[in-house]
């Protein structure tokens, strides 16, 4: 027989098993009913930041969400993931990223989390063409001279990258691999304090997406090299890409997505899912997106994450074939 007391736990927890998807599906149906914080864990002026507030405008305007993007930079990406990992699954608490918080556990010899595991991936937002950029007092106008110039000397050609395992990073890697060199690559804060070393002269060479490095290229605080894409952008057709300036086979982009907790309902994920894409679709046919050179992506959460698991694996491959050592 069981005794009362054994009675009673037992059955008020099948109550709460019977009540809570009801309580959840009502939470879901009038999301949401506060502000929705988008973490972006990069210094403000990035390309992850402005494609964030890109969709932080377009979702108050087709949705009426209000999105505070909250800029938690610093770690390698790490602080801002920290600050959604440990965050409510509650949909109020978000964050977005480009392939450096997929790359996280590769790069890192402690990293506070698993990029993969310890978030709930909600949709891939869009990808990006990047731009190889110099420092402005320097006379080379190719790759191919570029390279030529740092075999003579090495010493005196670093890279920047906004963060170790950016995809701008992983395409710095793939430069050297392709050259033949070693060049010292030093992560910063994000891609503006790096981009404006470079523009000082303290480092002489950067790749990251076009839309965060071309306005300085197109002021004169840098000089533009070449694309990393297969084909010219025609958001700037005048830049070679870098088959054409010396390098086939560097050919890397950058993209873009959020993520929520670990432990997100799926009707609440498929909800986000649907704003987050409406949102970009609707930049992408206003011609916003072409303005700064985004193409669009619309993947469900399951293609999402699939796509980050593989993007994980070909970055560790080419991280082990250079012999990088996480920090």
């Amino acid at each position: 027989m069981i005794r009362r007391r054994e009675f009673l736990v037992s059955s008020v927890a099948a109550l709460g098993g019977a009540v809570a998807p009801a309580k959840l599906f009502a939470q879901t149906s009038n999301y949401p009913k506060r502000p929705i914080r988008m973490v972006v864990p990069f210094a403000p002026g990035g390309g992850v930041d402005v494609f964030a507030r890109l969709i932080a405008e377009k979702l108050k305007e087709l949705k009426n969400y209000t999105v505070v993007v909250d800029n938690r930079g610093g770690a390698n990406g790490t602080i801002g993931g920290v600050a959604v990992k440990q965050a409510e699954p509650d949909g109020y608490t978000v964050l977005f990223s480009a392939g450096t918080h997929v790359m996280a556990r590769a790069v890192m010899k402690a990293p506070p989390y698993d990029p993969i595991t310890d978030f709930t991936p909600i949709a891939r937002a869009g990808e990006a063409p990047m731009l190889l950029v110099m420092a402005p007092q320097h006379t080379e106008k190719t790759i191919t001279e570029i390279v030529a110039s740092a075999k003579k000397d090495p010493n005196k050609w670093t890279f920047a990258t906004s963060a170790l395992g950016a995809p701008g990073h992983l395409a710095i890697i793939a430069f050297n691999k392709l050259a033949d060199l070693n060049l010292t690559i030093v992560p910063y804060r994000g891609t503006s304090p790096g981009l404006t070393d470079v523009a000082a002269g303290n480092v002489q060479l950067m790749i990251d997406p076009v839309l965060a490095l071309l306005p300085m290229a197109r002021g004169g605080a840098v000089k533009a090299v070449a694309m990393t894409s297969a084909k010219r952008s025609n958001l700037a057709p005048d830049i070679p890409t870098a088959a054409e300036s010396g390098m086939p086979g560097l050919d890397y982009s950058s993209w873009y997505g959020v993520w929520g907790p670990k432990g997100m309902p799926a009707d609440l994920v498929t909800t986000l899912n649907a704003s987050v894409n409406d949102a970009v679709k609707a930049l992408a046919d206003s011609g916003q997106l072409a303005k700064i050179g985004i193409e669009p992506a619309a993947e469900t959460p399951k293609q999402f994450e699939d796509f980050g698991r593989d993007y994980l694996a070909r970055g560790t491959e080419l991280l082990k074939s250079a012999h990088f050592e996480p920090m």
